[in-house]
């Protein structure tokens, strides 16, 4: 068995994380959870239509090859879509939750073509035991507070008033908050082959579930903010980059939670946490 904390690389043998001793007990809900529902929060001009249980999701702003959107809350119940219906040629979609409830997935988010697609919400992600991907580019899931874009800006879930008129690849999250939000996953996140899966919170937790990029990438960090966690963007392949000074937070995976890569081609798992072990930030 890997232990969390270590660089895991595979290249052709299946690699499984399992761990099956609850860590503190059942996890529960906080009282600002949302409502299962989506609806815009009127700084962008996102659009939402509810089409009997597929949230169509339209609008937004648009800079090159990005497409911005901005929601009050964000929650897929059981047996729901959300379906970015985006242009085709869109190469990142940005999505921001800004009204403070945590975001429960208990349903499937689906988008067009093969852009990345990116949800940002700093109070939190639970994706439930139904939740499903279907997204043809990589996928993002941050408690972060915002994303910044190079020298040009930054896409804030928190000061959300400035436009964006971001052009380039998103290049890191910010997390300034003093207790990031977490990120707690029960259902089964299955990104395309060869792509790769995000998930950066103020803490992490894979109970029950699986997590599958076949040939891809998944990074799994844990930051306890304030800190910067450097994003690369090239095409369809994302990764992290955190450095030393970064303050880490818990990753951890119970109930028999499953992350796999393997694939005939390459494919790499990396987690970032605070190391069991000692005092010390360590990847």
């Amino acid at each position: 068995m890997n232990t969390l904390g270590e660089h895991m690389t595979n290249s052709g043998t299946c690699w499984r994380w399992y761990l099956g001793i609850a860590v503190g007990g059942a996890m529960v809900f906080g009282a600002n959870c949302a409502v299962a529902q989506i609806t815009p929060d009127g700084t962008l001009p996102t659009n939402v239509q509810l089409n009997g249980s597929v949230f169509n999701i339209t609008g937004g702003t648009r800079a090159g090859g990005n497409l911005f959107h901005s929601f009050r809350e964000f929650s897929v119940p059981t047996g729901g879509e959300a379906f970015f219906n985006n242009a085709v040629d869109i190469q990142n979609i940005i999505s921001r939750v800004t009204g403070g409830s945590i975001s429960n997935i208990d349903g499937s988010i689906r988008s067009h073509g093969t852009a990345n697609l990116f949800l940002i919400n700093p109070s939190g992600i639970v994706f439930g035991q139904n939740a499903r991907l279907n997204v043809g580019g990589s996928f993002v899931a941050s408690t972060a507070n915002a994303v910044e874009f190079g020298s040009q800006g930054v896409f804030s879930a928190t000061n959300p008033e400035a436009p964006p008129l971001l052009t380039v690849n998103p290049s890191a999250l910010l997390f300034s908050q003093i207790s990031g939000g977490r990120i707690e996953n029960r259902g089964g996140l299955n990104i395309t082959d060869g792509r790769s899966l995000l998930l950066v919170g103020g803490e992490v937790f894979l109970d029950g579930g699986y997590v599958n990029a076949l040939g891809g990438r998944v990074e799994l960090a844990g930051i306890r903010s304030p800190g910067t966690v450097g994003l690369n963007v090239n095409d369809n392949n994302l990764s992290l980059s955190v450095s030393e000074g970064v303050p880490r937070a818990n990753v951890s995976l119970t109930n028999h939670a499953s992350v796999q890569v393997a694939s005939i081609s390459f494919g790499q798992i990396l987690a970032y946490q605070l190391s069991p072990h000692s005092n010390q930030n360590q990847p």
